[in-house]
């Protein structure tokens, strides 16, 4: 072949490659454009394998996974895409969001705070910015969530129970020979199922499951009335789109008619323009919450509120900057005790979608509901059973699901009730005014009692924890231990028995003053007698089992043989006096004079008051059994 020819040939297949990897470009970026994530996806890939265009379709790839909400996946690709040359620094932002979706919580603050210095939007990172912990709910009650059984291969969310049976959003298109599939994740179109207590799922009866999505749903406190969520869709037709071409969500009202879910009607204040969804009632069913992206709010969805009065319908009011943040406030869930909870991407959190509560009538102190309630991932969709209200539902995306989304079922254990008695240990009698300090796992004090005249003590104390604890008393040898809290789950309450140790020192046991003599005389006198009986009713009443020992002592005055000898003596009738009251004598092991060898007061000229401390018997512990 000619070299020419040659030469054409090669470019002619160079043109060929080019045209078809071009035409495979604008196939991904109107699949992209259409919400066709999962399709976009596979031509994303097969573009980057060619190393076609490989900065752009990084960016595009990482993208798609972000709005799948499949951080593991975005984050790899992220990574390089934060590294391409001028690149805006709204993919700081991405990345700091799939950093939190895979626990890098350092990595994520160090990318914010570039987007923040790049000067944009500071209200989207401002809380995550923020120094201090996540404020997580200080209630003491303890959540466990299992997946429940009702679960599909596909995504279901949004469990809601109303009058035993439970009514829950699914993609599993239970019964559909050939489901429309949502392009944006490859799934059929959101149907609403119901499930009974025997986990036998049916697809809603009635008018509210269509062609498009449905769902989630609340239902009011007469079983009547039904809130749910849909796409731009009544009577057959779908609804006006916006110009960009989106059919957005509205909320409808549905009626229960012998059995059935039917009357479909469009709440008033719905709009073509934007999206308005994830109804949530009030206890007495004159206030309905909801998410919305409407202009005018604080970020990408924020929450909202309206009256109801006599079936009709007043403004909607945004619900503020305190639940609102320039993130996402989306599935409301309102509790009978006036509780608002929703999830936010917004709020500092575990990952990307977290459940927070705060109350609805002071609307202070917002909290974050923690382990295992959130995860590092989107939990959503919290609802509480209006039957049992310990038992509730949640939604998320965490590993181990069946699908997409999972159905996890939620037990709120109430607090353990720690309780105990503190004794002494050598006579099992309670102890009185004995104080007990808890501690949290940093050695915080989270609690100080005192035991009431039985010794008994008790507290509330969370489940699932290692409390370190202290006991003290006057009389008593300090005490430290450690509360274990975990494995209770079918316990109430926790019993945590504590024996202190008595101090070995006789005299402050009895609370006896000293036992003092005249000068040069060794005779038991009447106050000194009053304080030896407050020790014969320590060793016979209080601990039969003490044996001691018995020193005196004199002044200066005399001579050091001659103080001696007057020592003894007045040790002998300390003994004498305990005896003759009742003591067994092999209780006192030694009864000794040390004279004027171990002063009380040490004083070279000293007076009178002085020589009298030092004119006494003293008793120390030999044993206490």
């Amino acid at each position: 072949m000619n070299k020419n020819y040659f030469l054409l040939f090669i470019f002619i297949c160079q043109s060929f490659v080019f045209s078809a990897q071009s035409g495979k470009q604008k196939k991904a970026d109107r699949l992209y454009e259409n919400f066709a994530y999962t399709k976009a996806i596979d031509v994303y890939r097969e573009l980057l394998e060619k190393e076609y265009n490989k900065d752009y379709n990084q960016r595009k790839l990482a993208d798609s996974y972000l709005q799948l909400r499949d951080p593991e996946r975005a984050v790899a690709l992220y990574a390089e895409v934060v590294q391409q040359p001028e690149i805006s620094p709204e993919y700081y932002y991405k990345y700091a969001q799939v950093l939190r979706g895979v626990r890098e919580y350092e990595e994520s603050r160090n990318w914010l705070q570039k987007y923040q210095q790049e000067g944009k939007n500071l209200n989207l990172v401002k809380n995550h910015l923020n120094e201090d912990e996540i404020n997580i709910f200080p209630g003491l009650e303890t959540f466990r969530v299992l997946p429940v059984q009702f679960n599909s291969g596909f995504s279901d969310f949004g469990a809601y129970e109303n009058k035993g049976v439970i009514y829950f959003t699914s993609a599993r298109a239970k019964g559909a020979k050939n489901p429309k599939i949502y392009d944006w994740n490859g799934e059929p179109f959101l149907d609403v199922y119901t499930s009974s207590k025997s986990d036998t799922v049916q697809s809603l009866s009635g008018d509210v499951n269509s062609i498009r999505h449905e769902g989630p749903l609340v239902i009011s406190e007469d079983g009547k009335t039904m809130y749910f969520t849909r796409n731009n869709y009544i009577n057959n037709k779908n609804g006006k789109k916006d110009k960009d071409n989106v059919n957005h969500l509205k909320i409808y009202k549905a009626s229960l008619v012998d059995g059935n879910w039917t009357n479909i009607h469009e709440l008033p204040f719905n709009n073509n323009n934007y999206s308005v969804g994830h109804p949530a009632l009030s206890k007495d069913g004159k206030m309905l919450y909801f998410a919305s992206e409407a202009p005018g709010g604080f970020g990408g969805s924020d929450l909202y509120k309206v009256n109801i009065e006599n079936d009709i319908f007043g403004t909607p009011e945004n619900l503020g900057p305190h639940i609102n943040t320039a993130g996402n406030e989306v599935f409301p869930f309102a509790s009978e005790d006036a509780k608002l909870y929703f999830s936010s991407d917004g709020h500092k959190g575990f990952g990307m979608l977290d459940i927070f509560v705060i109350d609805l009538e002071s609307q202070k102190n917002l909290y974050n509901l923690g382990e295992p309630v959130n995860s590092n991932l989107d939990d959503f969709s919290f609802s509480v059973s209006s039957e049992e209200t310990s038992e509730g539902f949640i939604a998320s995306n965490r590993p181990g699901g069946q699908g997409g989304d999972d159905i996890y079922k939620m037990k709120m254990l109430a607090p353990l009730m720690l309780k105990g008695t503190v004794t002494d240990s050598i006579n099992g009698k309670p102890i009185a005014k004995a104080t007990i300090r808890l501690m949290d796992e940093n050695s915080n004090q989270i609690a100080f009692l005192e035991t009431d005249s039985l010794g008994f003590y008790q507290k509330e104390i969370r489940r699932d924890f290692m409390y370190p604890i202290e006991a003290k008393h006057i009389k008593y040898d300090q005490k430290s231990g450690t509360v274990n809290s975990f494995n209770m789950d079918e316990q109430t309450e926790l019993i945590y028995d504590i024996e202190l140790s008595p101090i070995n020192d006789v005299e402050y046991l009895a609370e006896i003053n000293k036992i003092y003599f005249d000068f040069d005389r060794h005779n038991i006198r009447a106050d000194a007698a009053a304080e030896l009986d407050k020790l014969v009713n320590l060793m016979k009443h209080e601990y039969p089992g003490l044996v001691i020992e018995i020193g005196s002592h004199t002044d200066f005055r005399g001579s050091i043989e001659y103080n001696r000898k007057l020592a003894d003596r007045r040790a002998l009738s300390t003994y004498n006096y305990l005896i003759s009251k009742g003591i067994s004598p092999k209780r006192i092991v030694t009864y000794k004079g040390y004279g004027e060898l171990e002063p009380d007061v040490d004083c070279d000229t000293c007076s009178e008051k002085q020589h009298q401390l030092n004119r006494r018997s003293i008793f120390n512990v030999v044993r206490m059994e």
